[in-house]
């Protein structure tokens, strides 16, 4: 296995106007993590994510895929995200397409893969998040959380190295978040690659390798789930886990 992280921050900055986002981000993602990257909101969190999946274009700095500094052409994009998917808070399914549609879709378009291809996909990742019984439903028949599995079963289909999850819970009423981070916890299991931004403390305690606190627009702390969460070496991250921490 190669020892280059498969993503590759280095002094990522983003400003809108004179409001500065993100500060010299410095991070990287190796083959078979999950990352939890935490903090208040406004922090960056997001603006990290969609920065890495070229949503936004960073300031200042450069991110690297597989040892390779990313390009923005469009064409260059649409090969990095079939390769690295992203999960939305807001799900972003086609409203006008079954489920089974939407899961076939981006195989068909992106990857260039057959009808019979893209549908044995779709078939086989909604068992896996436990949804091929709606394959035939459309997104405004499902509920958020069974919106959100079929969001990850589309992404899982494009048969990726990295999953970026931006609040992949956070539109969810409280019942629902269980299932998904239930998917989301046999995914690492099954070792794949994951950032996630995440409210959730005490999931990201329990299923990250390691985690990632912002603030203000910087990383304040890293280090493994115990480190960060037991034994916070600066004051911002012990008061903000202070909550969390007796659970």
């Amino acid at each position: 296995m190669s020892d280059t992280p498969i993503l590759k921050v280095e002094h990522l900055g983003k400003s809108f106007g004179t409001h500065e986002v993100l500060r010299d981000i410095d991070f990287s993602v190796n083959r078979g993590e999950v990352i939890s990257v935490i903090g208040p909101s406004g922090s960056g969190k997001s603006t990290l994510l969609r920065c890495i999946n070229m949503l936004e274009d960073p300031s200042a700095g450069t991110i690297y895929f597989e040892g390779k500094a990313l390009s923005y052409a469009p064409k260059d994009q649409s090969a990095f995200r079939a390769r690295v998917g992203m999960v939305f808070q807001s799900f972003n399914l086609f409203n006008n397409m079954t489920v089974l549609q939407n899961c076939m879709v981006g195989v068909q378009v992106v990857k260039h893969g057959s009808k019979s291809e893209a549908e044995g996909l779709a078939k086989k990742y909604l068992r896996e998040v436990g949804m091929y019984a709606y394959q035939n439903a459309r997104p405004a028949q499902l509920s958020g959380g069974q919106k959100q599995r079929v969001a990850i079963a589309r992404e899982l289909c494009m048969q990726p190295d990295a999953i970026l999850f931006d609040e992949p819970t956070s539109a969810l009423d409280p019942e629902m978040v269980g299932e998904v981070l239930e998917v989301i916890k046999r995914l690492a299991e099954q070792g794949m690659t994951m950032v996630i931004v995440t409210h959730e403390m005490l999931f990201a305690r329990d299923i990250s390798t390691r985690v990632v606190f912002m603030d203000q627009g910087v990383i304040v702390e890293e280090g493994t789930p115990d480190q960060l969460f037991n034994h916070p070496q600066h004051k911002r991250t012990a008061d903000f886990l202070s909550r969390y921490r007796q659970v």
